[in-house]
């Protein structure tokens, strides 16, 4: 349904869709971030344990516990609280159930420290409920309780009740940490929310947490994700220090919009100051240049990778080098390097090479590829649309039925397109065909009212972006209806003129929606950035960052 939704309301429609959007589409480097979290206290009498447990040991962690338990030494609640957060490591939740029927039979079921470890231990094993209850089961909930939960909804897929927890964690007088920032502006990046973002920031300023390594890393995403490249620049630029996970962070956004250049440029200057770069600079190096079109640079880094670096290529790594090879025509070779690479292909491989098929359409080494897909996911729609849409732009309709009967009889559904935006703190979305925004109908009249402005500044309908059989009247009606057109229009309706408009869409921008926008920026004077499944597009005065190449 489309309809206004408050960035705090956790029934939000959209939840699934930008989250799968940004599971396809996100930075790699996340992980590293978490990483940050999991920092814990424990007192020097542990040290032995503290040390297996840092080298991530967590098997003989465990081995040692249970050596010491069996020769009757009974734990306290910092031995608990590590070998808990072992199992966290391992996500193993059987072992974890045996630690929390050891710390019930010891008496430490109403431990803070024993209970946020225990808590932390099933939301990394999966059972984000479990944790949930205890910590809410609490009688005395501190701030490493808070934090656990609220990073467990983080890493949970959650980011709605990131915010929703934040605000309660607030409420009841508690005040956020440097863990506690990294966890919700990571949920704000998910939501792409701007204006939720910049609160935090100002909170982040105020509680002396501007310089911390991960908060600034976490300030440079979320500012990255939200379309305001200048405001992740600067959060960059004004660190007191920095690491790799830091420089990776300002390299994948510079990717992510597009300046190819600049990130390389940057990576230059990490080597200069003779900083370490690991796998998830090489990831963030490698989108950068599968985004700008530097396939040339993007296989010399590749290389540099592996024999200067001494890095094992991750699925991820080979991922970005076939979008390269694909995109400059070179299908042969990419299918060539699936093959023959050492780590087993996963379907976001095969359907960037489906995807590089389409754009060169490619049929027959489509049909090819998109089989190879269906052994790996008989469900996985995209394959299908993707195959559909390599045969309606030839105009084998035929062959474009028979792929939709086969949909039809496995019942795998088509993703519908869906765009949104924040506005004074409610972020709106449409879909074509829905009519339940509370302001649709004016929408509609100004949106036909614009498209045909357009025409008159020269805009001509790309009929071939509508690859259905119908007649040319439908296909305009189609086209006007696309769900970035809807955002667009009710932004220029809803904001001032000198506000830049940010419009977030699940599906890649189609050729006519691309046209149309370069339009609108001109003839409204209007700053324009969308947010698509491939890259960030920035519209101004009639151009495009992308250059045409996304």
């Amino acid at each position: 349904m489309v309809r206004p939704i408050s960035v705090f309301s956790s029934s939000s429609i959209m939840h699934k869709t930008r989250l799968a959007f940004w599971r396809k589409t996100g930075p790699f480097f996340d992980n590293y971030i978490w990483g940050f979290q999991r920092q814990v206290h424990f007192q020097s009498s542990f040290k032995l344990l503290l040390q297996i447990r840092t080298f991530e040991f967590n098997k003989q962690a465990l081995s040692l516990f249970k050596e010491m338990y069996g020769l009757g030494f009974l734990p306290d609640e910092f031995t608990l609280g590590s070998v808990l957060r072992g199992c966290a490591g391992l996500r193993s939740l059987l072992a974890g159930q045996e630690v929390h029927a050891c710390l019930l039979k010891c008496g430490f079921e109403l431990s803070s420290v024993v209970g946020s470890s225990l808590a932390h231990m099933y939301i990394k094993s999966g059972s984000l409920s479990d944790g949930e209850k205890l910590i809410k089961s609490m009688p005395i909930r501190t701030v490493v309780a808070w934090n656990t939960l609220i990073a467990g909804k983080a890493q949970n897929g959650c980011p709605e009740e990131v915010l929703n927890q934040y605000n309660m964690m607030k409420m009841a007088g508690f005040r956020p940490d440097k863990i506690t920032f990294v966890s919700v502006l990571s949920a704000c990046s998910e939501l792409a929310t701007l204006g939720q973002g910049q609160q935090i920031h100002a909170e982040v300023i105020k509680a002396g947490a501007s310089s911390v390594l991960a908060v600034v890393s976490s300030l440079i995403s979320m500012y990255s994700r939200s379309g305001c490249l200048e405001d992740s620049i600067k959060a960059f630029v004004d660190r007191e220090n920095f690491d790799v996970v830091l420089w990776s962070s300002m390299i994948a956004a510079y990717g992510f919009h597009g300046r190819g250049e600049e990130a390389l440029e940057l990576f230059h200057q990490m080597e200069d100051l003779k900083m370490e770069a690991n796998e998830v600079t090489f990831l963030s190096l490698l989108y950068a240049c599968s985004h700008s079109g530097l396939k040339e640079k993007g296989t010399e880094y590749f290389d540099l990778m592996v024999k200067k670096y001494k890095l094992k290529p991750r699925i991820e790594h080979y991922t970005c080098v076939v979008d390269l090879l694909g995109r400059a025509g070179r299908l042969e070779e990419a299918e060539g390097m699936i093959r023959s690479m050492p780590v087993q292909p996963d379907g976001i491989i095969w359907k960037t090479l489906l995807a590089a098929c389409k754009l060169h359409k490619e049929a027959e080494m489509a049909e090819r590829i998109s089989e190879e897909i269906i052994k790996l996911d008989p469900l996985d729609a995209a394959s299908y649309v993707l195959l559909s849409n390599i045969h309606a732009s030839a105009r084998n309709w035929l062959n474009v039925s028979q792929i939709r009967k086969a949909m039809r009889d496995r019942s795998v559904r088509k993703e519908p397109g869906i765009s949104w935006l924040e506005l004074k703190n409610l972020v709106h979305q449409f879909s074509m065909g829905d009519k339940s925004h509370p302001q649709y109908f004016e929408i509609d009249l100004y949106l036909k009212e614009l498209m045909s402005e357009l025409k008159q500044h020269g805009y001509v309908p790309e009929l071939g972006s509508v690859l259905h059989d119908m007649d040319n009247e439908e296909k305009e009606y189609n086209l006007a209806h696309h769900s970035e057109k809807f955002a667009i229009a009710f932004a220029l309706m809803n904001t001032s003129e000198n506000v830049p408009i940010r419009v977030m869409k699940n599906l890649r921008v189609c050729d006519d929606c691309h046209n149309a926008i370069k339009c609108i920026s001109r003839i409204r004077n209007r700053e324009i950035i969308v947010r698509d499944a491939s890259r960030f597009h920035h519209f101004k005065d009639g151009e495009c960052s992308c250059g045409n190449y996304w």
